[in-house]
Formats: C-alpha cells, structure tokens, sequence
C-alpha cells in the first residue's frame, strides 16, 4: 500500500478532510500516511485527531507524524503540500503593504504584490523540498495545492522531475453553485472547463445535454442569484462565460472592481447573500480576518473534536487530491481538472506557462486534455494574469529581483492603481519586510 506524506500537516481542516476521503475508500485501506509540520504543538493535535479518525472507523491505514522532512519524504509515494511559510505574520504584510498604496486585495494570494511575493516565499521552501524528493523518492507524485498555484506549479515543473499537479476546489464548487442557480439536478449537470488557475471559465455548461448558459443569463436579472456572485455574473455578461473563482476572490484578477474606493464601495453593497461571506464580501483582507479568527479558535475546535463522545464526520470532500490517488493504485477511470504546463493544450496561451485544464486519471496516470483555442477574449483576460506569474516564476530561477518589480508592474489591479514610481516604492518596502523568508534574492 502507497505511503502519502502530507507537507504542512498542521493544517487541521484541510489534513481532516482529505484523510476522511481517504477513509472512504476500501481500497486504499492499509496505507500509511505521514504527516510532517515543522510546528510541533499542531502536529501533535493533528495526529492525535487523525488517529482518532482510524480508530472511529476502524481503519487499518497507519498514522506517524513528525518534524523532520526528510524522514517524511523518504520512500514516499504521494506527496501532499499545503504549508504556509511566514504564517499570518508575512500574509499580513501582502496586504497591509500594498493596501498602502490604494491596491486593495481581499485574498492577496495568487496575483497581484500578495500573490508574488508568497510565491517568492514558497518557493524558497518548496524547492528544497523538491531536491530532498530527488533524492529520497523521486517516483513520487507531488498533489501541489498551496497558493499560488500556477507559480508554484509552473516553477516546478520547469526546476524539477518530480511529477506534480497543482490542485484547487474551485471548478468542483462552481459547478455546484450554478446548478443551485439554476435550480437543477447536479448530476444532471456536465461542463467542460480550462483556463488558469482561479481564472478558468466554463466553456460549457449542459443539462441533459442541452446549452444551460440561457438560464443562467436570466439569472442577471434576479437580485437574489445575482447578489450572491456579482463579479462572476458582470463577467459573464460582459465577456460570455462564467469564470471559476468566487466573485471576492475574482474580483483581484482583473482591473474593473478594485480599483478606486467608490468601485470598492459599490462592489461590496452588490453583494447581497451569505456565500461570500467567508470573503467578507470583498472587503480588503477578508480572507486574512477569517484565517486570523481560524487560528485563534484552532485548539479550542481541535480539542472538541478530540472529546471522548465526539464524533468526527467522516465524509468524501471536494477535494480531487485522493480521488487522483484512488485511480492510480485501481485503474478507476476519473476526469479531474488539474493545474499542468501548457505544452499545445491550449494553443492561444503561452507555451510552458502553467494552465487548468481537464485531465484523465487512470493507473497509467495523469492524462492532460487538449482542450485547444479558447475564445480570444478569454485568452486575452487570462495573458494579463501569466504575465505576472511568467515573470516571478523567471524572477526565481535567476535570483533577479528586478524582475519581481517587473511582474508586480504587470498586475492588471496594481497597474491600475499605482504609478510606477509608487509601485517601485511598493516593491521596495515588501522586500524589506519579507528579507527574512526570501533567501534566493
């Protein structure tokens, strides 16, 4: 049976749930899962709900945890990354530094001076990851699902032979979300996405094999539908196709929403439901509030969970990361969409730049589609978002700091909201804060 480390296992709710998928499968009954974090308090907490998650269930899957990575990545198969260098002290700084400066990012973590300067981060990180894992397991299979995604993704694949693919839940939560919409049975439901990460669109949504996008449309004119999405639905509008990622989120990739306060202000009233509330409804730092408040609950909601009389709901996630591995150990046919390089899957994109397209999984692997040209309006959204992550990814190869000035000065918000000048001084200023987690530069 596969031996499935988990990088960053300090993480509760995401190591929680993909260990409770891996519990419903039969199949993979047996395996050994490793959890590694270099904070050793959590690790502890995590194990012991991870065991108790054996126990209840009555599972032979084997659990080990520790603080040395090494000893996680050795003879390893599977191998799951989800960590978070600087913790919320540097994810603070990707926001309040360039806030600033009038750029005002809710999430802060893909593009943008937030989604460039974690990259930077992790990539200091991740990269001796990889080389430990050429060394010590280098047959493994890297599930990449930190943040940013095509940078982090992108950077490896080109620095490394470790296979990877870069995981997300947005194209899974979406098209749940439009058949809610739409008032339709869900496995009624079949589409076919691809694009980049957090910046995919539904190029097609049936039901019953017919067109559901004319639904969908009438859907502008439903307060109570539109008030739930507003960016996605305004895109769609404008540009014809629905995009994947949260309207909160969505509303940092391109220059429409963000950009002055009033924008801010009138973005925020749109919403008008519960949805986006984990976003706090696009307000700048939402995310990190939820994280910060995550935090501060996290032993107390571990320790509840550990009660004697609780029990811990085992149930399959969203999550495609086990669902990857299922196939692979069953020849179980599955089509996932997964973040890969751009290798003539997508002609009108940048070759080598990492895209999200669907993927076929089976024993023999992980098999990218070809999904060809997609619609020149949405290939044109999408470049002004590789251009960021083109250029930090080339900014960490070479060790070139002009470089992530260059990438930052590309940002379709930042770009829209500084000068160069104030973007320089910026650039400067995260720099400064951040020295210690960038050693490459």
């Amino acid at each position: 049976m596969p031996k499935i480390t988990f990088i960053g296992a300090g993480s509760a709710v995401f190591t929680r749930n993909l260990l409770g998928d891996l519990l419903t499968y039969p199949e993979l009954d047996g395996s050994e899962v490793c959890l590694m974090d270099i904070d050793a308090k959590r690790l502890d907490k995590v194990k012991k709900l991870a065991e108790k998650m054996v126990r209840q269930e009555k599972s032979n899957i084997s659990i080990a945890a520790t603080t040395d990575r090494r000893e996680a990545l050795n003879k390893a198969d599977y191998v799951l990354i989800t960590i978070q260098v600087g913790g919320l002290e540097a994810y603070e700084l990707d926001i309040e530094i360039p806030r600033k400066y009038g750029v005002e990012q809710c999430v802060g973590d893909t593009v943008g001076p937030g989604g460039v300067f974690r990259g930077m981060r992790h990539l200091a990180v991740i990269s001796e990851i990889y080389k430990e894992l050429e060394e010590l397991s280098p047959n493994a299979l890297v599930l990449q699902y930190t943040n940013p995604m095509a940078i982090l993704t992108g950077a490896m694949n080109r620095l490394s032979p470790i296979q990877t693919i870069g995981l997300c839940h947005s194209v899974q939560k979406t098209s749940r979300a439009l058949a809610e919409y739409i008032n339709i049975p869900y496995e009624e439901v079949t589409f076919w996405v691809a694009g980049i990460n957090h910046v995919s669109w539904f190029l097609k949504f049936d039901w019953n094999r017919k067109d559901a996008y004319p639904l969908l449309f009438e859907k502008l004119n439903d307060p109570s539908i539109y008030g739930q999405d507003p960016v996605r639905f305004d895109m769609m509008k404008n540009f014809g196709y629905y995009p994947t990622e949260s309207s909160s989120h969505g509303s940092e990739y391109y220059p429409y929403f963000r950009k002055r306060p009033d924008l801010l202000e009138k973005l925020v009233a749109k919403f008008t439901d519960g949805r986006e509330q984990e976003f706090d409804f696009g307000r700048t730092g939402g995310y990190l509030r939820d994280c910060q408040l995550e935090l501060k609950n996290y032993y107390t909601d571990i320790e509840k969970q550990l009660q004697e009389n609780e029990r811990i709901p085992v149930s399959r996630s969203l999550e495609y990361g086990v669902e990857i591995i299922h196939s692979l150990e069953t020849n179980t046919v599955r089509r996932i969409n997964g973040n890969v390089m751009n290798q003539g899957l997508i002609p009108n994109l940048p070759h080598n730049c990492c895209v999200e397209v669907p993927c076929l999984v089976d024993t023999t692997g992980i098999h990218p589609c070809h999904v060809g040209e997609l619609p020149e309006q949405l290939a044109a959204l999408i470049r002004t978002n590789v251009n960021v992550q083109q250029l930090a990814i080339e900014a960490h190869i070479r060790k070139d700091r002009d470089l992530i000035y260059q990438a930052v000065k590309m940002d379709p918000l930042t770009s829209a909201c500084c000068s160069l000048d104030e973007i320089d001084g910026l650039v400067t200023e995260m720099f400064e804060a951040q020295k210690q987690w960038l050693p490459q530069f």
